[in-house]
Parts: C-alpha cells; sequence; structure tokens
C-alpha cells in the first residue's frame, strides 16, 4: 500500500544526521529550488532531487537526502543528456527540468509487509570472505537494511523519516522514497565505464545517454582493464567464487572456494559477466561506499543499479573501458 502521507521529522533525535531545518513529507513533496545544498546535514530539496534523478534513471547512488559526490555526477550527467549547462552543482534549468519531467509525490506512505521482515537475517555480517563460505545465505542483517534497500535509501534516512517507528513489525505505517513507480524498460547499445570519473553510462543504438550510475571502478591492487569487452552473462542471485590466484588482502585461503547467494553478497544480487576473463558488473553489500572505495578489479555498483543495468542488457552489448569519456559516440 502505497499513497501520500504526512509526518513530522523530530529535531536532534540521537544518532540520527543531522538535519537542516524542520521537514515533513509535505516539506519535501514541496520542496523548491536551492543552490546551497548541504553534503553534511539532510535537505528536503535533496532529498527531492535524488528521486527525481533516480526516476530519469541518472543515479544518485544511495539516497540520503546530501548532495555528495554521486549527486553532483548523476546532476552533471543529467544536464549533458539533457542538453543544458553541466554543472556538478544543482542550478535552476536542471532543477526545472527534473520537476518538469515528474509530478508524483517524492515520500510517500509504506505499510512494511510480511515479507519485508520474514528474513531469515544475518545476526552480524562476517567482515572477511573467509567466514563468508560457510554461511547458507549471505541475507540482510535486519528488515530496517532490506527495507532501506528496497527503496534506494540509506539506513540513516529511513531513520531519520521515521523516529520511533518500529521496522521489524507487519503493519507499521513508514514513510519511504517514491522511486518504485514502474518497470523500467532500456534499449542499451552500448555500456561506456570511465576509470578516473567512477561512472558507468549506458547509450541507447543511436548514441543518445539514457542511464547513468556512480561506480566504484578497480583498485590498485587488481585495476580494471581497459579497452572494449561484451557482455557474456546476466545473472541475479549470484554465487561469489574467490579464486586463490587473485591474492586479495585479508583473504587467508589457499584453495578456491564459493560464497552463496545474498544481497551481502561480495558481489551484491546481481552480476554482469564481461569477455574479460574474471571481470564484471555487480552489485554490493555497501551503497554507501559506492565510489568511495576500491573494488576487487570489477565495477561495482549499487544493488538496484546493477539491477536495472542487468535486466536491460543482453549478451553480446559492447562494454568500453575508457579514461575518458567518449559520450555520444558508437562503439
Amino acid at each position: 500500500m502505497i499513497r501520500v502521507f504526512v509526518a513530522t521529522i523530530f529535531l536532534g533525535w540521537l544518532g540520527f544526521p543531522a538535519l537542516a531545518a524542520s521537514l515533513d513529507a509535505a516539506a519535501v513533496n514541496n520542496a523548491e529550488y536551492n543552490s546551497k545544498l548541504s553534503t553534511d546535514s539532510i535537505e528536503a530539496a535533496a532529498i527531492r532531487v535524488q528521486v527525481l534523478l533516480a526516476r530519469a534513471q541518472f543515479s544518485p547512488g544511495e539516497i540520503d537526502g546530501k548532495l555528495g559526490e554521486n549527486v553532483e555526477k548523476a546532476l552533471k550527467a543529467f544536464a549533458e543528456a539533457k542538453g543544458l549547462t553541466p554543472s556538478k552543482v544543482l542550478n535552476e534549468d536542471v532543477w526545472k527540468a527534473l520537476v518538469t519531467g515528474s509530478a508524483e509525490a517524492v515520500i510517500v506512505e509504506y505499510k512494511i509487509a510480511e515479507s519485508d521482515v520474514k528474513g531469515p537475517f544475518l545476526e552480524k555480517l562476517p567482515a572477511k570472505m573467509d567466514d563468508m563460505k560457510s554461511l547458507k545465505a549471505i541475507s540482510y542483517t535486519s528488515p530496517r537494511e532490506a527495507i532501506a534497500e528496497k527503496f534506494h535509501m540509506s539506513e540513516g534516512l529511513i531513520e531519520a523519516l521515521n523516529p520511533k517507528k518500529k521496522f521489524d513489525q507487519a503493519g507499521e505505517i513508514i514513510l519511504v522514497t517514491n522511486v518504485l513507480t514502474k518497470q523500467t524498460k532500456l534499449t542499451i547499445g552500448r555500456i561506456e565505464v570511465d576509470k578516473r570519473r567512477q561512472t558507468v553510462k549506458a547509450f541507447d543504438p543511436s548514441g543518445a545517454l539514457i542511464a547513468f550510475f556512480p561506480a566504484t571502478v578497480g583498485s590498485e591492487e587488481k585495476p580494471t582493464p581497459s579497452g572494449s569487452f561484451k557482455v557474456v552473462s546476466a545473472d541475479a542471485n549470484p554465487n561469489y567464487r574467490y579464486n586463490p590466484d587473485y591474492k586479495f588482502k585479508g583473504v587467508k585461503s589457499r584453495q578456491a572456494f564459493t560464497i552463496r547467494p545474498g544481497p551481502n553478497n561480495p558481489v551484491g544480487s546481481y552480476w554482469i559477466g564481461l569477455s574479460a576473463e574474471g571481470y564484471g558488473i555487480h552489485g554490493t553489500p555497501n551503497p554507501s561506499k559506492i565510489s568511495k572505495s576500491e573494488s576487487h578489479g570489477c565495477v561495482r555498483l549499487t544493488n538496484w543499479d546493477a539491477g536495472l543495468l542487468g535486466k536491460n542488457i543482453k549478451k553480446g552489448t559492447p562494454v568500453a573501458f575508457v579514461d575518458e569519456p567518449q559520450s555520444g559516440r558508437k562503439s
């Protein structure tokens, strides 16, 4: 059950992210243009911008109500796609284009379902891969984590929007971001991975930019390749297979092992395999760290972004790894 709902957010709630001002659903849904959004505190206009970007398929990554690095990347890509002046900060033309393109409420009411709370949940997610191999599933650690990811939100934002609410009780009414409005269909002609800017772009067959995702691309330990490759597979709920030849830091095992599926699996809930052996585009157990931490050589997206891309991509789709963008060019 999803419908618009208004609830006051109390300020200063211990342990919650700072709120820039009094905030409720009406404040977010009716937020006006603000060119000076905070990178540190939750603001109504920032939540609205993030949700509108997500609906337009220009992902801000995890929706946390702040104007962070990934939001800046998405704003710039959206502006470029719409023929507007690119800017990493919000400008009035971009704001108007976002608001005009989506009139539905940004914050809505959601009734927690039995499926949200039944689990099973992990008591604690092991920090080391070696300790994951014996688990039957690499599940969420709580209903709160599961519900937050379902609506592409940070746990901090869902807590701040719902003070004193219990996320482990079916029937509880909470506030969430309205991002599950329809099943998106994309016709993807090629993918571009920008290694320097830590982004993934999807272009249609004509060369038009139709989707954007912030990413974590490789590491010094295992950098991503350069050049052009092709998609060879796209699988939901993948196993993770560790090859001891990778010699990842923190992994002691000298034998190959398999980690079972789950959203907190090292490759998250979706895997897109590439023709470069051992490399792929995949999800993550840590959406808040996209573009902020290193990967084991692959291209890491949020689980929902990897799922959107995986469900709409076909085998044989070209994937170019570049150090500088090639926007508008065909592979």
